[in-house]
């Protein structure tokens, strides 16, 4: 599990861009504030895109962070021990999976 942003590049009218990159769905889901996940693994390499609500992750590897709106998550640890979260404040937890299809390159750059 990695957090960070895309590798962006210059396009139209001064934006920036990521490269394009295949997906095999989007779905959006939103847990109530409080909620918890125990451990557990990603179902699928997707990204995990935070809308709104703010997170605590824990890694089993001991790693912690916190996802705040805008944060992207490069979601890889579908087999092993996989990892945890917990919701911090009462905001429900809106995200955006992008489930990336086999074999698809992310211009990801880790934090």
């Amino acid at each position: 599990m990695e957090v960070g942003r895309l590798d962006m590049r210059p396009g139209r009218n001064d934006d920036l861009v990521s490269g394009a990159m295949s997906t095999a769905h989007v779905t959006v889901e939103e847990t109530a504030g409080g909620g918890e996940l125990a451990w557990h693994t990603a179902p699928v390499r997707q990204l995990v895109v935070t809308l709104s609500g703010t997170l605590q992750f824990v890694t089993r590897d001991g790693e912690q962070f916190v996802l705040y709106p805008g944060d992207i998550l490069l979601a890889e640890d579908t087999v092993g021990s996989g990892h945890q979260w917990q919701l911090v404040g009462d905001d429900p937890w809106r995200r955006m999976y992008v489930v990336l299809a086999p074999g698809t390159e992310v211009a990801f750059i880790p934090e």
